[in-house]
């Protein structure tokens, strides 16, 4: 049964990594039309919502821990203001215009 239930995962993950590779496609061509985000936006949903299951249960399956982990050094001595840049790779890929959201 967990072999089974690793078979599944493992095809969830790949159809969502297919996906986003023509969510990048559709979005870089930017010739899109409205019916296509929305049906890419239905399709993009749907796999991620499999993609939050399996994280959920593998999460799930992991053994408690009593820590929080490794501590990183000098990861505590800078003050978090959220200021800080991020680049594109950082972002995940290209952003729809503003005028596609009306």
């Amino acid at each position: 049964m967990s072999r089974l239930a690793d078979d599944v995962e493992a095809a969830q993950l790949d159809e969502a990594a297919e996906l986003v590779e023509e969510a990048r496609h559709v979005l870089d061509a930017r010739t899109w039309t409205p019916g296509e985000l929305h049906l890419l936006a239905v399709e993009l949903t749907a796999v991620l919502a499999n993609v939050h299951r399996v994280a959920e249960s593998r999460g799930a399956r992991l053994p408690a821990s009593d820590d929080d982990g490794p501590v990183v050094d000098g990861a505590d001595d800078a003050p978090d203001d959220g200021d800080e840049a991020l680049d594109d790779g950082d972002r995940g890929g290209p952003r729809l215009p503003a005028e596609a959201f009306g």
